[in-house]
């Protein structure tokens, strides 16, 4: 009978353990689908404001290089297709900068579950 308090008590606090362990394990789940939840919302209200941005502009800047082309097509046809291919071209270089810079500038995915797990390890350390 004496043998039964200490394997008891062993079983008890490894099931405590156990426990502690699968709740922690959750939370950090959890937290881990509400981050990337927010995430995904971000990546596709930016996709859907970007491509609705770059539509409107392209066909604003085609109409008006169309006008002007028209305007100007008795005279100087030429010069205005090659200014208006310059200036889209240039356009189109600055956008890529700005995407790319844009990107860089991107925050890190799941960094607050990762501080969270960094935590949790500093803490079990012996």
């Amino acid at each position: 009978m004496a043998d039964a308090g200490p394997s008891e008590s062993l079983l008890a606090g490894l099931k405590g353990w156990l426990h502690d362990g699968t709740e922690l394990l959750r939370v950090r789940l959890e937290l881990l689908a509400v981050e990337a939840r927010g995430h995904a919302l971000d990546v596709v209200a930016l996709l859907t404001l970007g491509l609705a941005a770059v539509l409107l502009l392209v066909l604003g800047l085609v109409f008006l290089a169309v006008l002007l082309t028209v305007l100007l097509w008795d005279s100087h046809r030429v010069l205005a297709l090659a200014v208006f291919t310059t200036v889209f071209l240039t356009l189109g270089a600055v956008a890529c900068a700005g995407a790319v810079r844009a990107w860089r500038r991107q925050e890190r995915w799941f960094e607050a579950s990762a501080a969270e797990l960094a935590q949790d390890a500093e803490r079990l350390r012996p």
